[in-house]
């Protein structure tokens, strides 16, 4: 059995005060995860802005 099959067994035997605590954390665990991605991809866009900012990189991609 993989892990959202167990969460959801779980969460089937939870009881129902519970479960509002647990959509919370489950929506702020997806919120964090957002986040970092996000702070990824500014922290690659700094690093790669040099070579985006080049004339050969706009005329190979002018195409598309």
């Amino acid at each position: 059995m993989d892990k959202k099959e167990l969460l959801i067994n779980e969460i089937k035997q939870a009881p129902e005060p519970l479960l509002a605590e647990v959509l919370d954390f489950v929506r702020f665990l997806k919120t964090k995860l957002a986040k970092e991605d996000f702070d990824l991809t500014l922290a690659s866009e700094s690093s790669l802005k040099k070579d985006w900012l080049k004339a050969d990189e706009d005329e190979a991609w002018k195409d598309l």
